[in-house]
């Protein structure tokens, strides 16, 4: 799924997807998500939280500062039309950037991307919950992805701005740590116990809040 080639400077915007909360039922229950999106084709103004017009349902786990932006490779896509057995709209997996030439290999977290005339940053991986299994209605689909790697990212907003498909993400400048996001994913779902590991995705001054809970909490259990 994931290219091992190196990485060009620009990646294109293949699809800008936004969307409005929804009500579903699943499992018997209703549910409410903002992960089915759709493509737009005018400029839509980014903010520090986000899209305008763009809804999440969950707003503890969903959106803020440092979850701003859900980016997904069209890389990933051929692999789960196989696993779903049907074909995959831009937007399929719930995120406003759908792009190309780039995964979870090519880019770290903090890295520095230019998108039309906003500035965004990589603040972690993307942690797939149970709305991606409503809304394909296969209840292992979070932790298929999770375990595959090709689970996205997300952008925090350093400068706010207007974006449209067809822009390019450039980057400006790779942070000086280098760990990946894939990297980042391996600590935090495989190897749990790699102390070294957590160590230095702390040590990365651009990862976001909620992680830097979650392993520092870790950390504290393995050095206990």
């Amino acid at each position: 799924m994931m290219s091992s080639a190196a990485p060009a400077a620009v990646y294109p915007l293949l699809s800008l997807n936004i969307g409005k909360v929804q009500t579903a039922i699943y499992k018997g229950k209703e549910a409410k998500s903002g992960i089915t999106k759709g493509p737009v084709e005018q400029a839509v103004r980014l903010t520090k939280l986000g899209f305008e017009g763009d809804e999440q349902a969950d707003l503890e786990h969903h959106g803020g500062p440092d979850k701003a932006i859900c980016v997904y490779s069209y890389e990933h896509y051929p692999h789960w039309e196989e696993v779903l057995g049907r074909s995959l709209d831009y937007g399929a997996f719930g995120e406003n950037f759908t792009v190309g030439r780039i995964n979870e290999r090519d880019v770290r977290v903090g890295d520095l991307f230019r998108i039309g005339s906003a500035v965004v940053q990589v603040s972690q991986p993307r942690q797939p919950c149970w709305k991606l299994a409503m809304k394909w209605g296969l209840d292992e689909l979070p932790l298929l992805v999770t375990n595959s790697g090709a689970t996205g990212f997300y952008f925090r907003v350093a400068e706010t701005g207007e974006v449209r498909a067809g822009d390019e993400l450039s980057l400006l400048q790779p942070h000086p740590d280098g760990v990946t996001v894939a990297e980042a994913n391996r600590v935090m779902h495989q190897d749990r116990d790699d102390v070294g590991g957590i160590r230095r995705l702390l040590a990365v001054d651009a990862l976001s809040a909620s992680w830097v809970n979650t392993l520092t909490k870790r950390l504290g259990r393995l050095n206990g």
